[in-house]
């Protein structure tokens, strides 16, 4: 069996901040080529995790490594296999996108001979090639992520940071972000902070949640539906009344539940969202129960696998219970956005 190679080793990561504690003995790892979606609420500690891993911040006490490199030891190897993106990507405003972009290839020691064609091949990696001439400060927000995740794709960097690449982007945007980040695939291993979970879903091979410090999730979007949702959702099109529905299925599950309905459209029929308690196939017993009751006519029935916002809450609200006992006892978590002042620089990593 091949052994699987990790471009990022954690192990027992922790953060204080005097009495506050950021992060709190995390423990993770990434394969190499692989997207992993980094997912919390706000002080949760993914910036903090973030800024660690790239040798920004350094760690009170654990071990982080970058391609076999100790992170706190090691720190100009770490910052030539890193390419990192800040949320708030620091890029300055007076430079054109092509200048900032050489300036940057020289600063992260590319070869004289190689740096116009590789600014050339991120330029057009990243659909900025009719921007290339234009001052960055005139750019729209979109534009100016791109500038961003070029900047941390330019040294062929064997691992990407990049902390909330989609946030402030219209929908084309993001989907053009998305596209560009699931075409590293392979290529890279990419660590994504963001709030947009179906993008998460859409991008991620592997997804942490961490709340509180803490990982609280781990595993594929499909694990972690078997780790947190205990029910089946079921999406319904039916012409009939609500309740010759709930008389129709009363012998699927007592505890069955009407999560959602829409009402009738021109031609008569509702969208019925429907909770079941378990993880089970239902689908041949609904559909059968359905077809025994003559008042519903049913046009479509299908299982909806629970949204990652589902399993995003469940997790956080299960981590938040073992919490709150400690919680009471401690001063107010921080901001990950006032974790430190250090943030203005950040993307000269």
């Amino acid at each position: 069996m091949d052994q699987k190679e990790y471009t990022i080793e954690v192990e027992n990561l922790c953060k204080r901040f005097g009495k506050l504690e950021a992060v709190a003995g995390i423990s993770f790892q990434v394969e190499k080529g692989q997207i992993v979606g980094f997912l919390g609420p706000n002080g949760a500690g993914k910036s903090t995790t973030m800024r660690i891993l790239t040798g920004y911040t350094r760690a009170t006490s654990g071990i982080a490594r970058i391609c076999g490199y100790p992170v706190a030891s090691e720190p100009h190897e770490i910052k030539r296999r890193v390419g990192y993106m800040p949320e708030n990507n620091p890029l300055p405003l007076e430079l054109r996108v092509r200048e900032y972009l050489k300036w940057r290839a020289r600063l992260k020691e590319l070869p004289l001979r190689h740096r116009s064609k590789r600014v050339d091949e991120v330029m057009e990696r990243c659909d900025l090639t009719r921007a290339r001439d234009r001052i960055i400060g005139k750019l729209s927000k979109g534009f100016r992520q791109r500038v961003g995740i070029a900047d941390a794709i330019l040294a062929n960097p064997e691992v990407i940071i990049m902390d909330e690449p989609t946030i402030g982007l219209d929908p084309h945007q993001v989907i053009m972000i998305r596209d560009l980040i699931a075409s590293l695939r392979g290529k890279m291993s990419v660590i994504i902070s963001s709030h947009i979970l179906p993008e998460i879903e859409m991008t991620c091979d592997q997804v942490i949640i961490i709340n509180g410090g803490k990982i609280v999730g781990k595993g594929t979007p499909n694990e972690l539906r078997e780790t947190f949702i205990d029910s089946t959702i079921y999406e319904l099109e039916i012409n009939g009344d609500l309740g010759d529905l709930r008389e129709s299925l009363k012998n699927v599950a007592s505890n069955l539940e009407i999560a959602q309905y829409t009402e009738a459209d021109e031609r008569g029929f509702s969208k019925v969202t429907i909770r079941i308690p378990g993880r089970h196939d239902y689908g041949e017993m609904l559909f059968s129960c359905l077809s025994d009751n003559p008042l519903i006519r049913t046009r479509s029935l299908r299982m909806r696998e629970a949204p990652l916002e589902d399993v995003f809450l469940a997790a956080t609200r299960r981590s938040w219970e073992t919490l709150d006992a400690d919680l009471t006892n401690k001063p107010e978590r921080i901001d990950s956005e006032t974790e430190e002042k250090e943030v203005s620089t950040a993307g000269q990593q």
